[in-house]
């Protein structure tokens, strides 16, 4: 018997010829996991995008849940990079194959079959994306999901009768696209606030992969997600969180609840 494991695979770029692609009911929902807090970060809506509260120096794994009873395929982009090849983020890439109603866990640049670099907020200078030259995309989160072209080998299986689900599902964003926002909205966005937190290259951890083959039923995505992300600071001020956003403090306050800590 195989280990769960050995169900994390690599897709390798088998394209089919493409049919034309019409808007489909999603295929996988996207969470972020803040590793360090041990929780799910939640989507906040704004002007047509949605977006998670990045804090510098935490730990991060982008959680991926096949919503079928199908393989699919997800490529996965960070901060406009691949996150298994390195290269600048495109849908033909390489990606991760889900198993039919597989949840998955990425938590790093993958090096080899065998390690990947913890993903981590960290300061923009200090991103993967902007120490490889590439700083422009740097805040975004991107997933684009492809149907299996017709294979007998893996036929649909029904949904587990006690299948958990994602947490956050049903809300904006988890298991659609996100709307596109105006170019209005992102000048103003802009204008507020530059960028202030990206996604950096981390330590090392076991995390073992295989390779499969997976022949794709169109060129064209199925599903595309999007999710921005930021700080603190960076947020507040495009008006995503409020200024009473409980991690923000306006001022020193004399009489906080707590005990001493130790010196």
């Amino acid at each position: 018997m195989k280990t769960p494991i050995a169900l994390m695979m690599l897709a390798l770029a088998a394209l089919a010829s493409p049919p034309a692609c019409a808007r489909q009911a999603p295929l996988v929902d996207l969470q972020v996991q803040d590793l360090d807090l041990g929780h799910t970060l939640p989507w906040h809506p704004h002007r047509g995008r949605h977006y998670v509260e990045g804090r510098p120096g935490h730990r991060y794994s982008l959680v991926l849940h096949n919503t079928t009873g199908e393989r699919v395929l997800a490529v996965v982009s960070v901060d406009g990079v691949n996150a298994i090849s390195g290269e600048t983020a495109g849908t033909g890439q390489s990606g991760y194959v889900l198993g039919p109603w597989q949840r998955l866990e990425v938590r790093g640049w993958r090096k080899n079959l065998s390690e990947v670099a913890q993903f981590h907020f960290t300061a923009l200078p200090d991103s993967y994306a902007a120490r490889t030259g590439r700083p422009g995309n740097v805040g975004v989160i991107g997933v684009a999901v492809f149907r299996e072209r017709q294979a007998p080998a893996y036929p649909s299986y029904p949904a587990p009768i006690a299948r958990q689900e994602s947490r956050g599902s049903g809300k904006p964003g988890h298991a659609s696209d996100a709307a596109a926002p105006s170019a209005e909205s992102s000048r103003m966005d802009q204008g507020l606030a530059r960028q202030q937190v990206g996604t950096g290259h981390g330590e090392r951890r076991w995390d073992a992969a295989t390779t499969t083959r997976f022949e794709r039923a169109s060129r064209w995505p199925a599903q595309t997600l999007q999710l921005h992300y930021d700080g603190t600071e960076a947020l507040l001020a495009r008006g995503v969180l409020p200024r009473r956003w409980p991690h923000y403090r306006d001022a020193p306050e004399a009489f906080p609840i707590g005990f001493a800590p130790d010196p």
